[in-house]
């Protein structure tokens, strides 16, 4: 698993593609809504941004002018480093998927493998991870690795075999972890992955719904970064629903800062993914 790093790169996912906004009102649907959402997570620590977008009715949407607009404006309202997700709603069709790219993020999630995803099935065949990596390397955009299962890592070390390095060179996973389907959010499930990785690699994880601070806490003491927000999970303590996404990278950053690995700041995350320059216009 390598060397702790000294502080800990927070990502916030605040929206995601499955919660209704009926079922979450605090849940970030309009652009509007995600950029405050995006100020609020930054200040409490955040310094990445996983972004997935609605439409105007709050449904999942993958509209190449709705993306584009969507990190013209985060970039413009705070300088975290903008993650577009390449997975969209379990129906997207893949060509869709792969044109999310065309909007020029800063990084892009690059999901590893299909898997079962409650009463879904995201699929992510071995044809469209490689025809999405190429394309994240033709437009230099840093891909995130999500791994939901141990095959997965396989996958992501067999990608990196045969098609070479990333954009920017450094490799970094996310562990998506609880998903019905995917590997279990257990500490078990944090160590074994994170030691399949391949050397030099950085790595967050996520723990989905009750296995939030497990996996958390685990990540912490195995030297990993961490992934929070309400696409992931929408109970704060039993009984009690979230707040709000600045809340949840409110808690992360006490838990890093406690582990003596406090919240990284956006340049030193810029720095860690080696990400292309493009706020301002530069290296669009």
């Amino acid at each position: 698993m390598g060397v702790v790093p000294p502080s800990t790169l927070i990502t916030v996912a605040p929206t995601g593609a499955e919660t209704a906004k009926n079922d979450a009102p605090a849940l970030p649907v309009s652009l509007e809504e995600l950029v405050s959402t995006a100020k609020s997570c930054e200040a409490a620590g955040a310094a990445l941004i996983h972004i997935h977008i609605r439409d105007e009715v709050a449904q999942p949407s993958l509209d190449l002018a709705r993306l584009t607009d969507t990190v013209a404006a985060v970039r413009q309202g705070t300088d975290l480093v903008v993650q577009l997700s390449t997975g969209g709603a379990t129906t997207d069709p893949f060509d869709a998927r792969i044109r999310v790219l065309e909007a020029l993020p800063d990084s892009c999630s690059l999901t590893c493998g299909t898997v079962n995803f409650g009463s879904s099935v995201f699929l992510n065949p071995w044809g469209f991870i490689v025809e999405l990596y190429r394309r994240s390397q033709e437009l230099e955009i840093v891909p995130e690795f999500e791994l939901f299962d141990l095959g997965h890592v396989a996958a992501l070390n067999r990608l990196l075999d045969k098609e070479g390095a990333p954009f920017g060179g450094h490799v970094h996973a996310d562990l998506v972890l609880g998903v019905p389907g995917g590997a279990p959010g257990t500490v078990d499930s944090v160590v074994t992955m994170a030691r399949m990785l391949p050397p030099g690699a950085s790595w967050s994880a996520t723990g989905v719904g009750r296995s939030t601070l497990p996996v958390a806490l685990a990540t912490l003491a195995a030297g990993g970064h961490l992934r929070v927000g309400m696409e992931d999970t929408l109970t704060y303590a039993p009984g009690r629903p979230v707040r709000d996404n600045a809340e949840l990278v409110e808690r992360a950053a006490t838990l890093a800062t406690l582990a003596l690995r406090p919240p990284m700041s956006t340049d030193d995350a810029r720095t860690m993914l080696n990400v292309k320059d493009r706020r301002n216009g530069v290296g669009a």
